[in-house]
């Protein structure tokens, strides 16, 4: 069994890390969950990664692709694993953890 190409940066009980949960199951993806530090000033292992201390965060290795922010991770899941439609769950605009 191989490792899975994807990493998932969360926090416990975030809703934006819950939206990317829902859009990797959607999709059948398999993926490592690394819960972070809950301070925001806390986060230096998804600064090294993202540059930015916001959660959620993947790294998907099998593109190369490194990126923070649930919408933008949910349109990248969309287009790259997806038919590139956005689900009516998917919906909102509301600010990262």
């Amino acid at each position: 069994m191989s490792e899975p190409q994807i990493t998932f940066y969360r926090l416990q009980a975030c809703p934006y890390c819950e939206r990317v949960t829902r859009k990797l199951g959607e999709y059948g993806l398999e993926y490592r969950s690394r819960f972070v530090e809950p301070m925001h000033s806390e986060r230096n292992v998804v600064k090294r990664i993202s540059g930015k201390r916001t959660v959620p965060a993947i790294v998907d290795e099998n593109t190369g692709v490194t990126m923070s922010e649930s919408a933008n991770i949910v349109e990248y899941l969309e287009n790259t694993y997806g038919d590139g439609e956005e689900s009516s769950t998917d919906a909102g605009g509301e600010a990262e953890a």
